[in-house]
């Protein structure tokens, strides 16, 4: 059947593999700056060693990326996605440009107005962080459960991919002046590059793909004006009035209606990432205590973090293993937090093995119930309420990011704090 703009629905849909593919690139956007700062903050830590880089970066980042996301959720229903999305990703480019440019005019040097660039960046960060992962995340909420899990894991692909290349290039740097510097300069260079990549991606190629344009244009038909944009850019226009002729097409439930109806999702979203990020990566990062794998301990565990987290959020692809009742991922999300006492005897009594298939199970199941989350919630909703409440959860998200790092502060008292 086709829609309003000649778009025919398609029994097989074409381009549905390029598509997958796209997202999981712009996923890998969406944090690949952000993680590529988080993995070398062996660096940081180096440079500034009074200043707790590991919790003040995410701490500054979070109050950017959860104040932008909440009001660019209030606007969700006017807002240019097309212009939303390039904004942030054209953000991350420049910001990733700029550490890089940063670095190399100071020569490497610590210090004060170092630092503030540094955390200023990070705020950047946080910013395009907003505008590309509530923006996506909405974007493809009206498609195919398939996109948005490939999206999700493009995300924790970011940090899988930025841990590999920290330890490639500790192991290859390690031992010449400056090794830890050059890794980074190495870091951000290939962060800056992967960036434009997105920008280029999501402009020219994602909004051309046969099976993107017909979900696009099903929303449109649906009362959805935040994809007229990207229709153009595709080839297709929008007639705005039909509008006039069909008001009730417009009609859809509130963002506080749908937040009501969703808010044990929402609580679900908020519960996950304020347990992973009271533990990761600024528990991991300082309060692990020494171990034989010395300096390499921490760079260890936050690699499997974020390779678990990639193969969690694979798992709801076999739909045997998909939690699907609301109850049910609630219980789960809740039992999570037994993992703070576990952490807290594990790096005060354990042995680092201990420590790393506990940091793996954080990790798997952070990534697993984010796409279970992501993934049924929209279910059900027309594309402008799926947007809009896309948008809701990832704000929820960024709440517990927030919160998160917060309370990870905790984890120093009586440590001369």
């Amino acid at each position: 059947m086709p829609t309003p703009y000649g778009i025919q629905a398609p029994d097989k849909p074409e381009g549905k593999i390029t598509a997958i593919i796209v997202c999981w690139l712009l996923g890998n956007g969406c944090l690949f700056s952000w993680n590529s700062m988080l993995t070398i903050e062996d660096y940081y830590v180096y440079l500034f060693p009074n200043y707790h880089p590991t919790r003040v970066l995410t701490l500054v980042y979070q109050p950017f990326a959860l104040g932008t996301l909440a009001i660019l959720a209030y606007k969700e229903a006017k807002i240019n996605t097309r212009r939303r999305n390039l904004t942030g990703y054209i953000l991350f480019f420049i910001s990733s440009l700029l550490v890089l440019i940063l670095d190399l005019a100071t020569s490497g040097k610590g210090g004060i107005g170092t630092y503030i660039g540094i955390c200023v960046i990070s705020g950047a960060f946080g910013i395009a962080d907003a505008h590309v992962q509530g923006g996506m995340v909405g974007d493809l909420s009206f498609m195919c459960s398939e996109f948005i899990q490939s999206f999700l894991a493009g995300m924790a692909a970011s940090g899988a991919l930025t841990s590999g290349l920290r330890l490639i290039t500790k192991a290859i740097f390690e031992n010449s002046k400056d090794g830890l510097r050059k890794g980074a300069i190495l870091f951000f260079g290939i962060s800056a590059f992967f960036e434009l990549l997105c920008v280029l991606l999501y402009a020219f190629i994602f909004p051309k793909i046969p099976i993107v344009k017909y979900y696009r244009s099903k929303a449109a038909s649906e009362g959805s004006k935040t994809v007229s944009a990207d229709l153009a850019a595709g080839g297709i226009q929008t007639k705005p009035s039909q509008d006039e002729e069909d008001p009730k097409r417009l009609d859809r439930l509130s963002n506080k209606q749908l937040f009501l109806q969703n808010i044990d999702y929402a609580v679900d979203m908020f519960l996950i990432y304020v347990l992973t990020l009271s533990i990761f990566p600024g528990f991991l990062s300082e309060d692990t205590g020494s171990h034989s794998l010395g300096s390499w301990y921490a760079l260890v565990l936050i690699a499997m973090y974020n390779v678990w987290d990639l193969i969690g959020r694979y798992i709801p692809l076999i739909k045997s293993l998909t939690l699907k009742s609301r109850k049910g991922l609630m219980v789960v999300v809740l039992s999570r937090f037994v993992l703070i006492p576990a952490f807290y005897f594990t790096a005060k009594y354990g042995d680092q093995g201990w420590m790393i298939l506990l940091t793996s199970f954080l990790g798997l199941t952070n990534g697993y119930l984010t796409v279970c989350v992501l993934t049924a919630a929209p279910k059900g909703y027309k594309g402008p309420e799926q947007n809009a409440l896309g948008n809701l959860l990832v704000l929820c998200l960024l709440g517990g990011l927030f919160a998160g790092v917060t309370l990870d502060w905790l984890w120093l008292i009586g440590k001369g704090w």
